[in-house]
C-alpha cells in the first residue's frame, strides 16, 4: 500500500543529517553540511529523493530470510575501461531506513555474461554493512576493462513488521572518462528475486539538475539594476469591503467558529515557548505528532492566515485579541539573531520545516502585518534577514529537505511587503530556480508536473508557480512568466476536473487526463493555490476573464464546500460516494482553507487607476479612493440562488471612472447591463463590459445574469463499459445528483443528454435544487452526508 502524507513526511528521514523520528522537542540534529559520512566509501553526495514513477528506485522481490542471494548485472554493450562503481541507495523512501541496500555485498565485473572467470571489484561478504542512508556509495576500480558488472547481494537488508528481507537500490552508475557509460544499458537478474517491472531503473537517465541535493547558481542571480518589473494594472484590496449576507459571509462566520474553537492561544504558542526555553502549561492536550510537532510552527500560521485575514474586512474583538496574542507570544520568543520559527534552528531540515512550515507562519504573519498588527512585518524582517544570510544550508534546502519548493513562495511574498528587500528575491534565484523546469512548463511538457523528478509530484507544485508569477512580477524576466502561463495550461488541461478541482496528489500516479473519481484527490489547498496564482495573473491582466472564472470556481466548488459549518474543514474534494468529514488538527487543507476563506472579499473587486472592476457578485459594498476621491460600490444581490444582480454608486461629487462589470463566461447569453434603468451595453460571455462615464451618487448599474445547465462529458480513466459519465454545471456550480455514489440517468431518443435535461424540474422553494424522477439535484457546496455523484452515469438503452 502507499504510504499516507503523515507516515512517509513524519516516519522518514534525511538520515544523513544526523536526524531520527524523535518525539520533539527532544530532537536536536546537526545540518546535513557537519554530519559525519556512514560508511568509508560514501563519496560525500547525497542523493535527492526520487519518488516521480519514471524515477521511482529498484526493489527486489522479497524474502522470508535475509541470508539468500541475488545479483543484478548491467552490460556495458562493448569491453570499456572503468574507473569507479557508484550504488544509489534507494533511501530515503517511505520505508524508512530499511531501504533494501544490501547488508552483505560483492561488485565483480566480467568480459562475458555467465561471470565464469569474475574479476572482483570490492568484496563487502565479510561483515554487515552500515546503512549508507543517502550517501552515494563509489567503489573505485581504475585500470579495470570489462563488458559486465555484477552486484552480487548475500545478506538483505530487511525484516521491519511492515516488509520482509528485500534488496533496493535507486541506480547503478558505471564511471569511464568521467561520466556513465551504464545509463540505458540492459540489466538482468537472478530469476528466483527479479522484479522485472523495475529493473531498468537501474540504469535510468540521470535526472536534469543531477542527482544529488546541492542546488546553487550563482548565476541565476540577476542584480535589481536589471529589474523592469511589469506594470500592475489592478491591485487587491487589501481593506475597504464589508459583506451583507451572502454565502461568503456565512462562510466567514463558520470559519471564525473554526478558528476560535479549534486551539487556544497557549497551544498555537506551545513550541514556540520549549524552543525558547519558556514554561508551558502542563494542562495542554497533548498534541498531534506531525501535524503540531513535526510541523513545528505551522499551527500557529494556520491560525495566523486565517484569522488576519479576517481581521481585514470583519471585526472580531476576540479574534484580533487571538491574533495580538499570537504574534507578540512568537516577539517573546524571537532570538537576538532574529530567529522567530518554532523548531530550533538545527532542525530546519526535519520533515518539511524548511519549506511548509516556514511558509505557513510567513504567510500568517504577512497577514498580521496587513491587519495593522504593527510588529508582524518588523518580526518578519528580522527572521529573513537571518534566513537570507545561512550560505552553510541554503544550497541543501531544496532538495535536502522534504518539498524543499514549497519554501520559495515564502521568500517571494516576503519581497512584495512593505519591509521586502531584493535579496528576498535573489536567494531564490540561486537556491531554488530550476531552469530545466521552468523551460519544461514553457513548452507545456505536461512529464514535468506529474514526473516532477526531485520529490513527489504534487499540488504543492504550485506553490513553485506562484513563487515563478511573483519572480516575475519582481523582475519582468519573460522566463517566469512563460513558466507560469505553461504551467497554467498543463494544470487546467490535463488535470483540472469540471467543477476546479485537481486530480493530482502526493504518493499516487496521475497521468495526464486522468481525472480518478474514485481515489482520494481535489486537495483542499491545491486550489487555494490555484486561485492564489490566477489572482496574480489577474493583476497582471484583469481583462481576461478566465482568471477570475477560475478563482470562482475554486470558492464555490472546493473551498467553500469542505468548510463544514464551525465543525473543521475536510481535506479532499470527493466527486462520487460520500464527502470526507472534516478535522480540526491542522491539517494542510484546514490551513490554506482557512486563508482563503479569511481572504474572501479581496477577490469580490479589483481596484484600477481609473476605476473598478467587479469580479464576482456577493452582496457587498467597496470603498476606495480615485484621483485623491472617495467612492463606493454597494453590490445588493441574491446571487447565486437569484440571478439579479444591482450595483449602486456613492460619490461626494461627480466623477468620472470606469466600472467595469465582469460578464461571466458561463453565462448562458449576452447580458444587457443597465445604467439609471436605460440599456447601456450588451456584454459578451467571458469578458468585462466597461461603463466609462461621470458618475454621481444614486446612479444604479443592474444586470441579470442568466444561467443554464451544461453537461460535461467525462474523458476520464474511470470509465463503465456501456455508460458515458457527465458532470453537471449550472452557471459556475458543479451539480451533484443526490442517491447512489453511481447514480444512473436515462436518456430517451436521439436527443441523448439533451433530453436528460429537459426532463429536470425545479423545487418548489428550494432554489437551485431540481429533480428528474425520484433522483434530486443540488448545488454540490450544499452536499451534506448523503450519498451523491458529481458524475452520473448515462445510458440511452
Amino acid at each position: 500500500m502507499k504510504p499516507t502524507r503523515r507516515e512517509f513526511v513524519g516516519t522518514t528521514t534525511y538520515a544523513g543529517i544526523g536526524l531520527a523520528a524523535t518525539p520533539w522537542p527532544a530532537l536536536r540534529a546537526m545540518a546535513a553540511t557537519t554530519a559525519s559520512l556512514p560508511v568509508p566509501e560514501a563519496n560525500g553526495e547525497r542523493y535527492a529523493l526520487p519518488l516521480g514513477s519514471y524515477y521511482r528506485p529498484y526493489f527486489s522481490r522479497s524474502s522470508e530470510k535475509p541470508d539468500v542471494t541475488t545479483w543484478v548485472q548491467v552490460d556495458l554493450g562493448s569491453r570499456e575501461p572503468l574507473e569507479a562503481i557508484k550504488l544509489y541507495p534507494a533511501s530515503p523512501y517511505p520505508h524508512g531506513n530499511n531501504d533494501g541496500f544490501p547488508v552483505r555485498f560483492q561488485i565483480d565485473c566480467a568480459d562475458e555474461p555467465a561471470f565464469r572467470t569474475p574479476r572482483p571489484i570490492a568484496d563487502r561478504t565479510a561483515a554487515d554493512y552500515p546503512d549508507p542512508q543517502d550517501y552515494v556509495v563509489e567503489f573505485p576500480c581504475k585500470g579495470v576493462q570489462a563488458r559486465y558488472v555484477r552486484l552480487t547481494v548475500s545478506r538483505l537488508r530487511g525484516g521491519t513488521s511492515s516488509r520482509k528481507y528485500q534488496f533496493g537500490m535507486a541506480k547503478i552508475d558505471v564511471v569511464s572518462g568521467g561520466r556513465d557509460i551504464a545509463a540505458c544499458c540492459p540489466v538482468t537478474a537472478d530469476p528466483t528475486f527479479v522484479n522485472a517491472d523495475d529493473l531498468q531503473q537501474l540504469t535510468r537517465r540521470a535526472r536534469p539538475m543531477g542527482e544529488g541535493i546541492v542546488t546553487d547558481n550563482p548565476r541565476n542571480v540577476t542584480p535589481q539594476s536589471t529589474w523592469h518589473p511589469p506594470t500592475a494594472r489592478v491591485r487587491v484590496p487589501v481593506t475597504g469591503v464589508s459583506l451583507h449576507g451572502g454565502i461568503f459571509q456565512k462562510a466567514m462566520e463558520d470559519n471564525i467558529a473554526y478558528l476560535l474553537d479549534s486551539f487556544s492561544v497557549d497551544q498555537l504558542l506551545r513550541q514556540f515557548r520549549v524552543r525558547a526555553g519558556k514554561p508551558i502549561s502542563p494542562d495542554l492536550p497533548k498534541p498531534d505528532k506531525f501535524w503540531e510537532e513535526d510541523l513545528a510552527g505551522s499551527n500557529a500560521g494556520r491560525f495566523l492566515m486565517g484569522a488576519a485575514n479576517t481581521m481585514r474586512w470583519i471585526d472580531h474583538p476576540e479574534l484580533r485579541a487571538r491574533v495580538h496574542a499570537v504574534v507578540n507570544g512568537i516577539a517573546e520568543c524571537r532570538q537576538p539573531n532574529g530567529y522567530i520559527m518554532a523548531y530550533p534552528e538545527d532542525t530546519i531540515f526535519y520533515s518539511e520545516r524548511a519549506a511548509y512550515t516556514r511558509a505557513w507562519l510567513t504567510h500568517g504573519m504577512i497577514e498580521a502585518g496587513y491587519a495593522g498588527i504593527g510588529n508582524a512585518f518588523e518580526l518578519l524582517r528580522g527572521y529573513y534577514d537571518w534566513y537570507n544570510s545561512q550560505t552553510r544550508i541554503l544550497p541543501e534546502l531544496m532538495r535536502g529537505s522534504k518539498q524543499g519548493g514549497q519554501g520559495m513562495v515564502a521568500n517571494t511574498r516576503m519581497y512584495f511587503t512593505p519591509v521586502g528587500k531584493p535579496g528576498d528575491i535573489q536567494v531564490i534565484q540561486r537556491y531554488f530556480q530550476e531552469n530545466y523546469w521552468m523551460e519544461g512548463l514553457a513548452r507545456r511538457a505536461a512529464d514535468v508536473v506529474w514526473q516532477y523528478p526531485y520529490d513527489r509530484p504534487h499540488c504543492y507544485l504550485l506553490t513553485n508557480i506562484e513563487a515563478y508569477a511573483d519572480l516575475y512580477r519582481a523582475t519582468g524576466d519573460p522566463r517566469y512568466l512563460a513558466a507560469t502561463m505553461g504551467a497554467w495550461d498543463l494544470y487546467h488541461e490535463n488535470w483540472e476536473n469540471t467543477g476546479g478541482s485537481f486530480s493530482i496528489i502526493e504518493f499516487l500516479i496521475n497521468p495526464p487526463k486522468s481525472n480518478y473519481l474514485y481515489m482520494k484527490l481535489g486537495e483542499n489547498c491545491g486550489n487555494a493555490f490555484w486561485a492564489l496564482i490566477n489572482q496574480r495573473l489577474h493583476i497582471l491582466d484583469p481583462d481576461q476573464e478566465r482568471y477570475v472564472a477560475e478563482i470562482e470556481k475554486s470558492i464555490y466548488n472546493v473551498l467553500i464546500p469542505n468548510l463544514v459549518g464551525t465543525q473543521g474543514i475536510r481535506y479532499h474534494t470527493m466527486l462520487l460516494g460520500k464527502k470526507e468529514a472534516p478535522t480540526r488538527k491542522n491539517t494542510c487543507c484546514e490551513g490554506q482553507g482557512t486563508r482563503l476563506i479569511g481572504a474572501l472579499p479581496e477577490f469580490i473587486y479589483s481596484i484600477a487607476p481609473d476605476g473598478i472592476y467587479v469580479n464576482l457578485f456577493e452582496p457587498s459594498t467597496c470603498q476606495w479612493t480615485q484621483s485623491g476621491q472617495k467612492l463606493q460600490l454597494t453590490m445588493k444581490t441574491e446571487f447565486p440562488f437569484k440571478p439579479e444582480v444591482r450595483v449602486e454608486v456613492g460619490a461626494a461629487r461627480p466623477v468620472k471612472s470606469k466600472i467595469r462589470v465582469r460578464v461571466p463566461s458561463w453565462a448562458s447569453g449576452a447580458v444587457a447591463i443597465e445604467v439609471n434603468g436605460v440599456r447601456a451595453a450588451l456584454g459578451t460571455p467571458g469578458s468585462y463590459e466597461t461603463l466609462d462615464r461621470e458618475w454621481v451618487s444614486g446612479d444604479t448599474i443592474s444586470f441579470t445574469l442568466p444561467m443554464a445547465f451544461h453537461f460535461t462529458p467525462y474523458t476520464g480513466a474511470d470509465q463503465v463499459v456501456g455508460h458515458e459519465r457527465y458532470a453537471l454545471e449550472y452557471g459556475p456550480f458543479l451539480m451533484a445528483f443526490d442517491g447512489m455514489a453511481d447514480s444512473e440517468l436515462v436518456a430517451r431518443g436521439a436527443s441523448g443528454i439533451t433530453d436528460v435535461a429537459a426532463r429536470f424540474r425545479a423545487v418548489p422553494g428550494h432554489p437551485l435544487h431540481y429533480t428528474i424522477g425520484d433522483v434530486e439535484i443540488m448545488p454540490y457546496f450544499q452536499v451534506a452526508g448523503e450519498a451523491f455523484s458529481c458524475f452520473p452515469l448515462v445510458s440511452t438503452k
